[in-house]
Formats: structure tokens, sequence, C-alpha cells
């Protein structure tokens, strides 16, 4: 009993994966940046008013699926390019960790509003941030890699203790939830890959390594035209999968498997040319790499300070050297 005591207590007061969850808010928000660059100068062809699809079968839509979207409310273009620029300056706003969990909702309405434009865009990526960026409102990510950590410190502060003594535990039922996602996202998909007869016997990756869209010319075609790297590939991509939970449960094996996640989606990005699913995967990942992810901001950190006391040292010694020689030369 006192065991679950000191649990519960621990799960009250300590929070978890701040570090990672912080990265997971950077991330996504640096991934809808990019969706928004990305697309920035055919804005006006891809979800304009006068877009490729006409702005009234748009709204039908919408509405006929019972969702929503800022860019149904006018059919003007400048409100299009209002709520487009806002969306742009939100996410760059959620990459740099400005703004707090406000900016954070702001992101997922214009986010989802845009991707409801155009959803022949999407990837897969878009399913998992709609999820996420809900729960990290309940978590502490704006501790780290954010410019508006100190200041959310103070105002939280000045909260009434009642609602302070929630925080650390909304923010690790946040936690949890994105973990628990996760797990459930690599489960799924790796026992709807078990019924396909291709993953069966082991010649899924050449037909997918294959497919136009997602080749990456010069290196899948390395992959494919090896018969030990499609099956090896394929088989692994399975068990992986599968038993990705039981690597997290293990506090050992925990980071090998968040290790291996992102190795898996970086390859993903690459060969594949999924770049947006990927590195969404990627800071989703994240909340399995808290103490390392730590450890190697600290370490990066450290290295660049040391990096710029040489070289202010190395300038240094130049100046002195440059004025002995100066002094030194005959009037």
């Amino acid at each position: 009993m006192r065991k679950v005591v000191s649990t519960i207590d621990r799960w009250s007061s300590v929070p978890i994966g701040a570090v990672g969850v912080s990265g997971t808010r950077a991330l996504l928000g640096f991934v809808g940046l990019m969706f928004y660059v990305s697309q920035y100068a055919d804005r006006d062809y891809l979800f304009g008013p006068d877009a490729v699809l006409p702005w009234r079968e748009f709204v039908e839509q919408v509405h006929g699926n019972g969702s929503f979207s800022l860019y149904t409310w006018s059919s003007s273009e400048a409100w299009f390019q209002l709520v487009f620029h806002l969306g742009l300056i939100t996410a760059l706003m959620v990459t740099l960790g400005i703004g707090g969990r406000a900016g954070l909702a702001l992101h997922w309405v214009f986010l989802w509003s845009l991707y409801e434009r155009q959803p022949v865009l999407l990837d897969g990526g878009d399913n998992l941030a709609y999820l996420v960026l809900p729960m990290l409102l309940a978590t502490r990510c704006y501790d780290r890699f954010s410019f508006s950590s100190g200041r959310t410190e103070r105002l939280g502060r000045r909260l009434p203790t009642q609602v302070r003594s929630l925080a650390t535990p909304l923010h690790n039922l946040g936690v949890v939830a994105i973990a628990a996602q996760m797990c459930l996202v690599y489960v799924v998909s790796g026992l709807y890959k078990v019924q396909g007869q291709m993953w069966q016997d082991g010649t899924a990756l050449f037909y997918v390594l294959r497919v136009p869209e997602f080749t990456f010319p010069g290196v899948s075609n390395l992959v494919y035209h090896n018969d030990f790297m499609v099956v090896a590939g394929t088989y692994t991509t399975v068990m992986f999968l599968v038993y990705f939970p039981l690597g997290v449960l293990v506090p050992a094996l925990r980071p090998w498997a968040a290790a291996m996640s992102i190795g898996f989606h970086v390859a993903i990005g690459l060969l594949m040319g999924l770049t947006g699913f990927a590195l969404t995967m990627i800071a989703c990942d994240l909340v399995f790499l808290n103490r390392e992810l730590g450890w190697a901001v600290s370490t990066t950190s450290k290295l660049a300070a040391r990096l710029g006391r040489r070289a202010g040292k190395e300038k240094a010694a130049g100046e002195t050297a440059a004025e002995v020689t100066l002094a030194e030369e005959p009037v």
C-alpha cells in the first residue's frame, strides 16, 4: 500500500518527459511551418478562392463531413491571404516557443483549416498531428526550446495553489496519452501489414520502393534489386511495428526502441520522400527520449560554448600579435 501511495505521490508531484514533449512541440511546429513555406508560391492555386478545388465544392465537402475550416467563412481573396499568413506566423511562433498554449491551440485551428482545404496533399502525418497537438496543450511543452519559458513560469506562480497542483498530473497524463497514441499507431500499422500477403512472403518492400511517387532515384533501386535487403527489411519492419510497445515499456530498452523508430522514419523520409510524415513521427518519438534529448542538448550547448571561447581567445591573440607587429615597425 505504501508503494502505491508513493507512486501516486510521485506521479502528482514530479513532471515526466518535459524535455521530450518540448522537442515534440518544436518539431511539430516546424513541420507545419515547412508545409506553409513549401506551398507558399502555389498557395492561390492550391488553397485560394479560385483554387483547383472550387470554393463552393470545398464548402459543401466540409459541411458534409461535419468538419470546419476558417477558409469556408469567406470566398474573398483578402480573407484567404489573412488566414494563410496568420497560420504561417503561428506555426513559426510554435516552433520558436512563443505564445504558449494559446498559440499552440491557434496553430492547431489554422493547420486543420488548411489541411481541410486541400486534403489530396496530405501524407498521413497530418492525422497524427491532429491528435497530438491537443494532447500537448495539457503538457509543459514550453519548458524547453522556448523563448517564453521564463515568463510562463512567472505567470504559473501567480495562479492559485489548487490550479497549480493540477498542472503536474495533467502534464503527466498528456505525456502518457502521446506515448499510448504512438504505441497504438505502431501496433495497428504492424497488424494491418501482417494480414497482407506481400508482407507475409517478404516481398512488400520490393513493390513499395518501385512506386514512382515513392522512389529515390539511384538509391531505391539498390535496395529492391537486393533480395536479402528486401526480405530482411520487410520482416524487420513488421516485427518492429508490432513489438514497439514492449520495447518502450522496458526502461532499459526504451531509448533503443525510440532510436530505431527515428532511424526507420529517416529512411522513409529519404527513400520514399514522405518528409512531413517522417518528421511528424520523429517528433512524437521524442517523448520516449527525454533524458537522452536533454543530454544531447546540454552537450551541444557546452561544445558550442567551448568553441565560442576558443574562437574568442584566438581572435584576441591575433589582435595582440597585430598590435605588437605594428609597435615594432619603424616610424
